[in-house]
Parts: structure tokens; C-alpha cells; sequence
């Protein structure tokens, strides 16, 4: 059955973003965005909200630009194949190798665990993965924290009042200070 993750950057203190929206303190070094895109590549789909696909966007046409580097045009061709499904309520198209979703959460997951695929099913955006978690439907937590404080924002975690115990997978050093977490929900 395909593994359902969510994995993105966090600050130590535990946001996606700080508390003006801002999440200018999670620039990738080239080891980090190497080590970003292999984790991509091992996805089979990715699940996103609205505010995550519409900053994505970015990526469909980015690889125009004959200036980019090799790291940035390798993360663009990743992501422009891979399957993405959208979770919009406002929505009513979408570009690229994205549909929206035609149900609910938890409908989408178990219709994709069902289909014949390789890869997980990767999860993110704050609020959908919160939704995800809160189902009981999130297999594994992936952060790479970066060594800050912002004081607020969206956090990484679920705030869904309920105890989850987790087993440490993995762990990595990066030489920018980065620490990478990795953690399977203990079932």
C-alpha cells in the first residue's frame, strides 16, 4: 500500500511560514535542493491546497530561463511530471500535470492507495496535510528544519488535540545547518 508523506521546510520552532507570511529563511543551499528533488522523484502523486499549487505554478515555466542551473532545471522537470491533485473550493481549472480532486480527502487517498502505481503519496501544504493527519492518514512526517526562530505563523504540525507516536526513520546533517527528520506514525 502507498505510503501517504508530509514533507517540507520548518522552522526550528515549528512553522512552514512565520507569522508575516514569510518563509524567506528556507532558501535551499544545492545539496538541500538535490536532496529536495530525490524526494520528489520518489513520489507517485502530490496532493496540494490551492495556496500551495498557485505558489508551484512558479515551476511549469521556470526551466525557460537558459540562465538557470542544472539543480533548478532537474526540480522543475521533476515536478512539471509528476501527478498533482488539487484541493480548491475556488478553483475551477487547473494547468500542468495537476486535476483537481473530485472528492474529498480521504476518498482521494484511498482511491489512490487502491491504484496500481509506484511511488507515495505525498502531501502538502499546511492545512490539507492538518486535514490529513486529523483522518489518521498521514504515514510519515518528513521535516527539514532550518536553523531559526520566527516566532509564529503556520505550523508544521497538526494542532488536532490528539497523541501521535512516531518512530525516527532518518535522520541527515546538512553541511547549511539543516537538519533532516524523518519519522513513520507508529500504528
Amino acid at each position: 500500500m502507498r505510503s501517504v508523506t508530509y514533507s517540507m521546510g520548518v522552522s526550528l520552532d515549528g512553522y512552514i511560514v512565520g507569522p508575516d507570511g514569510a518563509f524567506d529563511w528556507t532558501p535551499p543551499d544545492e545539496e538541500i535542493f538535490r536532496f529536495t528533488t530525490d524526494e520528489v522523484r520518489e513520489a507517485g502523486v502530490h496532493l496540494l491546497g490551492r495556496r500551495l499549487y498557485e505558489t508551484m505554478l512558479y515551476w511549469e515555466t521556470v526551466d525557460q530561463n537558459p540562465s538557470l542551473d542544472f539543480p533548478t532545471r532537474d526540480f522543475a522537470a521533476v515536478w512539471r511530471a509528476l501527478p498533482k491533485v488539487v484541493f480548491s473550493t475556488t478553483l475551477s481549472t487547473v494547468q500542468g500535470n495537476a486535476r483537481l480532486a473530485s472528492g474529498g480527502l480521504a476518498e482521494e487517498i484511498e482511491r489512490l492507495r487502491a491504484e496500481p502505481g509506484d511511488g507515495n503519496i505525498a502531501i502538502g501544504g499546511a492545512t490539507l496535510a492538518a486535514e490529513a493527519a486529523a483522518l489518521g492518514l498521514v504515514d510519515e512526517y518528513r521535516a527539514r528544519i532550518f536553523p531559526v526562530l520566527v516566532g509564529g505563523g503556520i505550523p508544521f504540525f497538526p494542532q488536532h488535540q490528539r497523541r501521535v507516536d512516531l518512530e525516527l526513520v532518518e535522520t541527515r546533517d546538512f553541511s547549511s545547518r539543516v537538519v533532516y527528520l524523518r519519522y513513520r506514525v507508529a500504528r
